[in-house]
């Protein structure tokens, strides 16, 4: 699935990689719970519910349920940081721990303070404590940071939290140029031998850990922070990928459920397959929206005025095809061109935020129309959380990690893959049969996977405010109404406009709502539906 970071403040400054879903090469997997917890074995798609755990703490979990976090500063000021631990494995603790980076930002009052908000960017594989100290800790409405600790764990695999680790540096490089749009067998090949060369440096260099990185655990870990904090409820707004985080949460533990925001929601009832097409059908949609954008404008190197979305697409798809071909120049210290996969990434990242169509229309008119690469090789390096020194954060490894350890594979071979590209080129002929290919990684991952497609019910828990945008490129809107028909207790708030999530995105009236749900606790009215205005 494609990894997308959570927004900031719409006018703050803003990765150009919006936090939830990761794609590409990394794979467009979207996770589902792990089963070993509370799932039954396996069944047709969404047949099978999520069921609650026991409410009373089992004894070998006792220690880890009495712990105090030792809060000490962490170089960013104003935040304090802290380590806990969890087991490794939830169903023998003795097996050893993992470490739990979290960090807080304590409420500011004025006002009675609320408890603590956990908040979850989203991937999986996105920092929750970078995020935290980078945007919600101070960027939040001023009036829900007074009332709320702001609080994040990075979850077990991900950043400070023992982080899964795979390929680096020059073959970090070479894993993501791989041609994802083979044209014959010797290419097919080459894709295939660079999944087999990631998934195996995944399990040379983080055996035991890949075993034990999925949702259901990440989910645990956090009833395990909720403890530590002192907090008898867990209140919770998590994004994208962090949707199925918490939603997953609830369904464990619905008795401790407080105020949960879930915004850009995932369904957790679907198949690996079926997900990686839908959101392909979300990029071919906020294409579009980018496509009508860019020909109102003098510069689009992609049509006039009144060119169609359609004739758009086949434009790009055809400066692609020549890419293919003959990548460009891109004054890239390592010697990087820019190929068809990197300009791919690239266009898919600025999909995120209708903020960084700008820059994608600039980006793309040096490269159409001047050779130059730069502009589209530095959104694909954003989106991968590349370092000028050639580093890339671990964001694409625990991707991987959880996505093929939360959900059967989406495709077992490259034959099933090639039988399927004309399906998922249907839902987007520009990035159809990229994202086709870029769901087969899964087939040689290491680990054989513990989750399947099931339903989230979570029967007892309080309102949970579930939020989705109407043209979400990454988690489409379906995917909302789905997972707030599941929850028992779900409350469907809409946005109706572009980008990825919707909280803290220049709608006012969707900040008002769920303001008021988390000061007050009072959810949105039924069918509360918001524009961008």
């Amino acid at each position: 699935m494609h990894i997308r970071r959570r927004p900031r403040s719409s006018r703050a400054p803003r990765s150009l990689r919006a936090y939830g879903t990761l794609f590409a090469v990394a794979a467009l997997l979207v996770s589902a719970c792990s089963a070993g917890s509370s799932t039954t074995a396996a069944s047709p798609a969404g047949s099978v519910a999520l069921h609650a755990l026991p409410e009373a703490t089992p004894s070998a979990l006792a220690p880890y349920y009495a712990q105090r976090p030792n809060w000490r500063a962490c170089g960013v000021a104003g935040f304090e940081c802290a380590t806990l631990k969890a087991p490794l494995d939830y169903a023998e603790p003795a097996k050893g721990d993992i470490r739990l980076a979290v960090a807080r930002k304590k409420a500011t009052g004025p006002g009675k303070r609320i408890g603590s908000l956990l908040v979850n960017p989203g991937g999986p594989g996105g920092s929750a404590v970078d995020y935290l100290q980078s945007y919600a800790g101070i960027g939040y409405p001023a009036k829900v940071r007074a009332r709320y600790d702001m609080v994040a764990v990075d979850p077990r695999g991900v950043a400070r939290s023992e982080p899964v680790e795979c390929l680096t540096g020059k073959r970090m490089d070479a894993y993501t140029q791989t041609d994802t749009t083979p044209d014959d067998a010797r290419e097919t090949g080459e894709l295939v031998d660079a999944y087999k060369e990631f998934a195996a440096a995944c399990g040379q260099r983080s055996a035991n850990l890949l075993r034990h990185v999925s949702t259901v655990e990440a989910a645990r870990d956090m009833d395990l922070v909720r403890a530590a904090l002192g907090d008898e409820k867990l209140h919770y707004v998590g994004a994208s990928y962090g949707t199925f985080l918490g939603a997953t949460y609830a369904g464990l533990y619905p008795e401790r459920v407080g105020r949960l925001v879930l915004d850009g929601a995932m369904d957790p009832s679907l198949p690996a397959r079926q997900l990686n097409r839908d959101q392909t059908a979300g990029f071919e949609t906020a294409f579009r929206s980018f496509a009508k954008d860019c020909v109102g404008e003098p510069d689009c190197p992609l049509g006039g005025k009144g060119t169609s979305p359609e004739q758009v697409g086949k434009n790009l798809k055809a400066f692609f095809k020549q890419l293919d071909s003959a990548p460009l120049d891109a004054g890239d210290a390592d010697g990087r061109k820019l190929g068809e996969a990197l300009a791919t990434t690239g266009v898919i990242a600025a999909m995120y935020d209708e903020g960084a169509w700008p820059q994608l229309r600039e980006a793309l008119t040096t490269a159409m129309k001047d050779k130059d690469g730069a502009g589209l090789l530095v959104l694909s390096d954003s989106y991968y959380e590349r370092e000028a020194d050639g580093t890339y954060a671990n964001l694409m490894s625990a991707n991987a990690a959880v996505n093929c350890l939360d959900l059967p594979a989406a495709f077992d071979s490259p034959e099933e893959a090639e039988k399927g590209v004309p399906d998922f080129e249907k839902a987007s002929p520009v990035f159809g049969e990229g994202l086709a290919w870029a769901s087969l990684n899964c087939a040689y991952w290491p680990v054989r996977p513990t989750g399947e497609p099931h339903r989230i019910e979570a029967k007892g828990a309080a309102p949970i405010v579930v939020v989705g945008t109407v043209r979400d490129p990454a988690t489409p809107y379906s995917w909302a109404q789905a997972l707030a028909t599941q929850l028992s207790s779900g409350a469907l708030l809409t946005y109706d406009g572009d980008g990825h999530t919707a909280y803290g995105r220049g709608s006012a009236c969707i900040d008002a709502a769920i303001n008021q749900y988390l000061l007050e606790g009072t959810p949105p009215q039924k069918g509360k539906r918001c524009s961008a205005a």
